[in-house]
């Protein structure tokens, strides 16, 4: 009598249970070839102007991406906004100058100063000159706080290697040079860029020297008449008396970009969180005609995010919502170095000791053109499922011979995968911070790649379709079970970054 009274008491829950799994079919329907193919060409589109980070681009394809969960009816997943902002920093030359022995020269036209310098004024009485094949000279010499001349060619190849140290520019790096003048042939020049590179922090590790780039008269006026003899003998490290001021002055400008965050709760488990990212950012445009699409990269992955996630909500309209809160993603700033999920992972919203996983889409549009083995037509790589989770590939695979029946390679999982796969894209800062991920990805860094070429017209659709599908049925096996993954394989370093 007992054992049936727990029956009936269990009957509700495991039915429950069986017929959310018997109805993701239904759901995954819902994300089609054409829908994808419709949002694609909008967010790969040329009024999103490449969406670059910190961009208007950018701003109009979040807008976008808001819009859509918006319509959904999904709630915003930071407080009350679907956007979760963060600083951006450029840094842009005001004015730089260069002085020999109180002559002045003119920007561009004689040098050019890189726009990471500090601001500041240095003046120095010497200057060392180092010459490319120097380097066992080069090994015992204190140059802290030194001004150091080299030519271009000593920064650029691989000559005057020592210690294993790299070339003499990085030597001298290593060394705590205070500045460098880079000799070049190429002057005079059209006028330089004068902004930075974007950061995602201001404040810095360490220093590094003043660089600037110089003509052969600057040197001329350095060394005087020494400077052909300089020329000729690549050995050689002279230094010589030589009042040189060097000034740069630049300001700082702060910038906005913004994560896009909207959230599906769940019910009875619906305290622990499951998420599915993709990053919405690209290289954005050159001048006014050139613009870098990124279709694949990463418009295919933030697609599938916003079919997915109406798959999800047509299921929760359904009744049949998810056990687990859904949290759909789309970031920015990883083409700049993963800053969007950093910046998250390092401000969670929602606990990382809840998040039973991320589920991470990045370029799954195109077909592998170096692939040789299995059927290219029908495949998508699985990155990082044998990490931090042993959960993983048994639920991974299980919902792919049950429902998608696509070729797994696990080509990327290889810890001797050249180009380091797993820690490119924006699930490694959920995995670094013990988050079980799975990357999903067509290995398409050919031809296309960051290219302008990247466009919506090259994607296959139908594939875009049952690789995203696989990813919604991945997702809907790890939302409505009983427990979050396991966390039990230790995480593994980026060796050599």
């Amino acid at each position: 009598m007992k054992k049936l009274l727990v029956l009936l008491l269990l009957l509700p829950s495991l039915f429950s249970t069986a017929q959310k799994k018997s109805n993701a079919a239904t759901f995954a329907k819902t994300i089609t070839a054409d829908d994808l193919k419709k949002h694609l060409y909008i967010v790969a589109g040329p009024e999103m102007e490449g969406r670059e980070t910190a961009t208007p681009g950018q701003k109009k394809a979040a807008t976008y991406i808001e819009n859509h969960f918006e319509q959904l009816k999904l709630q915003p997943g930071n407080g009350d906004s679907y956007q979760m902002y963060y600083n951006v920093y450029q840094d842009s030359l005001t004015s730089a100058a260069l002085e020999v022995n109180g002559k002045a020269f003119e920007l561009d036209k004689d040098f050019n100063a890189t726009v990471a310098n500090i601001p500041a004024t240095l003046r120095f009485s010497e200057v060392v000159f180092v010459g490319a094949n120097s380097s066992d000279s080069l090994k015992n010499m204190n140059l802290t706080g030194r001004l150091v001349m080299i030519f271009g060619n000593a920064g650029t190849t691989n000559r005057g290697q020592f210690g294993g140290g790299g070339t003499i520019f990085t030597s001298l790096l290593n060394k705590g040079v205070a500045g460098i003048l880079l000799i070049q042939g190429n002057y005079p020049r059209t006028p330089s860029n004068r902004k930075g590179a974007q950061m995602l922090n201001i404040f810095r590790r360490s220093i590094s020297p003043q660089q600037y780039t110089i003509s052969e008269n600057v040197a001329h006026a350095i060394v005087g008449g020494d400077y052909d003899n300089l020329k000729a003998n690549t050995s050689s490290i002279n230094t010589y008396a030589s009042n040189v001021l060097l000034d740069t002055k630049k300001t700082n400008i702060t910038l906005q970009s913004s994560n896009v965050i909207a959230v599906l709760p769940g019910t009875d488990l619906k305290d622990e969180y499951l998420f599915v990212t993709a990053h919405y950012d690209h290289l954005g445009k050159r001048g006014d005609s050139v613009i870098y699409y990124g279709a694949d990269d990463d418009g295919s992955g933030t697609v599938s995010v916003l079919e997915i996630a109406e798959a999800f909500a047509k299921a929760k309209a359904a009744g049949k919502g998810p056990r687990r809160t859904m949290v759909f993603m789309t970031v920015s700033g990883e083409e700049k170095g993963l800053w969007g999920s950093e910046y998250y992972t390092n401000h969670p919203i929602f606990p990382l000791e809840k998040t039973t996983a991320d589920l991470n889409i990045d370029m799954i549009g195109r077909i592998d053109a170096t692939r040789k083995q299995g059927d290219s037509t029908n495949y998508v790589y699985v990155v990082g499922d044998d990490k931090v989770s042993s959960d993983l590939k048994t639920i991974s695979e299980a919902t792919n011979n049950k429902y998608t029946k696509l070729e797994l390679d696990y080509k990327f999982n290889d810890p001797k995968d050249p180009q380091r796969i797993y820690f490119r894209s924006d699930h490694y800062n959920f995995a670094r911070k013990g988050v079980p991920i799975i990357f999903y990805y067509d290995g398409m860094l050919g031809a296309d790649y960051h290219r302008p070429t990247d466009t919506p017209d090259k994607i296959y659709y139908n594939l875009l379709a049952k690789r995203a599908q696989l990813v919604f049925y991945t997702a809907w096996e790890m939302a409505n079970r009983d427990e979050m993954l396991k966390r039990d394989i230790p995480l593994e370093a980026p060796r050599g970054f």
